[in-house]
């Protein structure tokens, strides 16, 4: 079967930087509904359309490709006192973005009484290479269909 809109694909995947060092690399395969839901960078998805099981590429994925440039807006400086006993560098927390909408913040770092948190993904602003291969395709069902993304085995998982 031809990948095209609605179909399940399943792929084994390698994201690596300019430089070649491995970033991500999947355990488990990665499935997704191909046919324009955002599920996976557009650039993957073109490269994917109309290949079939076995198919292997390698791409190379500019930043505005991938995860976006690094947007500056979404560096906050906020003070250690509003944030709950025990906050770590390193540590994600859920808050309110610019626009408003709920957005995982990265504690990057604690000086003082204050605690810097960026917005932005780890990997914005990077050129990546992502190396794949497609290990499976299928018809998605009505249900993948409407909800605009493949279910696991277990069926509905929202």
């Amino acid at each position: 079967m031809k990948i095209e809109k609605n179909t399940a694909v399943t792929l084994r995947y390698k994201l690596s930087d300019s430089a070649g060092k491995i970033l991500q690399q999947s355990h488990e395969p990665m499935v997704y509904l191909h046919g324009g839901y955002g599920n996976v960078f557009p650039k993957v998805e073109d490269a994917l359309e109309g290949q079939m099981a076995g198919f292997q590429a390698t791409l190379d994925l500019q930043p505005q490709d991938a995860f976006g440039e690094r947007d500056e807006q979404l560096v906050q400086t906020i003070p250690k006192t509003q944030f709950p006993p025990g906050v770590k560098v390193g540590g994600q927390l859920q808050a309110l973005g610019p626009d408003g909408q709920a957005q995982m913040f990265t504690v990057m770092k604690i000086k003082g009484h204050n605690v810097m948190l960026d917005g932005n993904h780890p990997l914005a602003g990077k050129a990546l290479r992502f190396a794949l291969t497609v290990t499976a395709v299928r018809a998605a069902n009505e249900e993948e269909i409407a909800h605009g993304h493949v279910h696991d085995a277990h069926g509905h998982q929202h």
